[in-house]
Parts: C-alpha cells; sequence; structure tokens
C-alpha cells in the first residue's frame, strides 16, 4: 500500500508546502499603532492581577504603547462579556482581552457562568467584528490557577495577549487584500434579484422604448 503521509511525500512534492505558506495569510506580533482594551476580573483577584500583568507584558513587548492600552474592571467573570460588547462597540480598539478566573465549587454555579461568559464572550466578538481573546482561566482548583498564571503552565494573560495581537493583525491583511470584498457586492446583487424576483433591466433598452412611443 502506497504510504501518502505528508512526511513521506514531501521529497515527491517539495514545492507544496511552500505554495501552501504563500497562500496562507496570518497576523503578525506586530502591536505598534493598535489599541487595546483588557477587561479583568476582580473576583479571585490573586490570580487576574498575575494575568493581568501577563498580557500587559505581551502587549508592550508586541510593540503597543502604554497610551494605546486600556484597562477596565469588573466585579466578576459574569460581568466581563457586558464590558468587552461595550468597549468594541465604540470602535476605538483593535482588539478586546477578556481576563477572569473561575475555579469550581460544589454548587453548579460554576458550570452556569462558564457557559455564559464563554458564550457571551463568542458572541460579542462575533457580533462587533472586534477580535476577542479569552484569558479567562476555569479551573478545578487554586493550584492550578496558579500554575496557568505565572507557573508551571505559563501565562495565560500573555498568551491572550499575543492572540489579541495577531487577530488584529489578520483582520488588517484580510481587508487589505479585499478578500470577499467584489464577491459579497455580486451575492448581494443576485440575492436582491432573487428575492424580488425580477430581471434586470436594461436602461439603455427601455429608453429607446420610450423614444419610440413618443
Amino acid at each position: 500500500m502506497r504510504d501518502l503521509s505528508p512526511r513521506s511525500n514531501r521529497g515527491a512534492h517539495p514545492s507544496t508546502e511552500e505554495k501552501i505558506r504563500r497562500k496562507s495569510r496570518a497576523g503578525n506580533l506586530n502591536a505598534a499603532g493598535l489599541r487595546f482594551a483588557v477587561v479583568v476580573s476582580r473576583f479571585n483577584e490573586f490570580i487576574t492581577d498575575r494575568l493581568l500583568r501577563g498580557a500587559y507584558d505581551g502587549l508592550l513587548r508586541s510593540g503597543a504603547k502604554e497610551k494605546d492600552i486600556e484597562i477596565v474592571r469588573v466585579p466578576g467573570a459574569f460581568e466581563i462579556p457586558s464590558a468587552a460588547r461595550t468597549l468594541a462597540e465604540t470602535r476605538k480598539f483593535d482588539a478586546i482581552i477578556c481576563i477572569g478566573c473561575l475555579l469550581r465549587g460544589d454548587t453548579a454555579h460554576y458550570d452556569v457562568i462558564v457557559n455564559e461568559v464563554t458564550r457571551g464572550v463568542g458572541q460579542s466578538a462575533q457580533e462587533t467584528g472586534v477580535p476577542h481573546a479569552f484569558g479567562v482561566l476555569t479551573c478545578d482548583t487554586l493550584e492550578q490557577a496558579i500554575d496557568r498564571a505565572g507557573l508551571k503552565m505559563g501565562n495565560k494573560g500573555f498568551e491572550a495577549a499575543l492572540a489579541a495581537v495577531e487577530m488584529a493583525n489578520l483582520k488588517t491583511v484580510i481587508k487589505k487584500t479585499g478578500a470577499g470584498g467584489r464577491t459579497s457586492k455580486s451575492v448581494v446583487r443576485r440575492t436582491s434579484s432573487v428575492v424580488g424576483k425580477r430581471k434586470p433591466v436594461d436602461r439603455r433598452a427601455s429608453k429607446s422604448a420610450r423614444k419610440k412611443r413618443h
């Protein structure tokens, strides 16, 4: 049987990977000239402050200016989506970074909040078109949260900041290339003609017909 794995066929098709790279578009990690808002929860502040410091450091290391970073504090993780959406709708920011920490307790409250925060942040990003980076920890124990706030598992705030920078730049790249621009207009024209059940009208033919009648 012929081995069709990418590794075995790399020599047979040396240009395939290069073609894929040329066709791929991605955002870089240059935050210069971009504006960011960081929404951070005060609940479990021992953890969220560490995540905030990581996010702030990540933005500065990527080239962002301090004046271009807005920090907004909310009571808890449940309030993050509302604040993030309000900031996104101002159109002043290129990306929103959401930071919080949820620890599992003895009741179902944890699951309810996790689902609502995740849904709310995702919905805000989709409906406003502004990239949102998810830096909300959802851990079973405090030890797990500490590990993800700068100990064994790195700093998830730092990672969220880098994701925000990359997505903000990717949005710019897609806009500059005009991906889907002409297509979307033609789709709108086709859709409107189908919905209205009207055929396109040749205005020149209509004018000549009116002249003949007169």
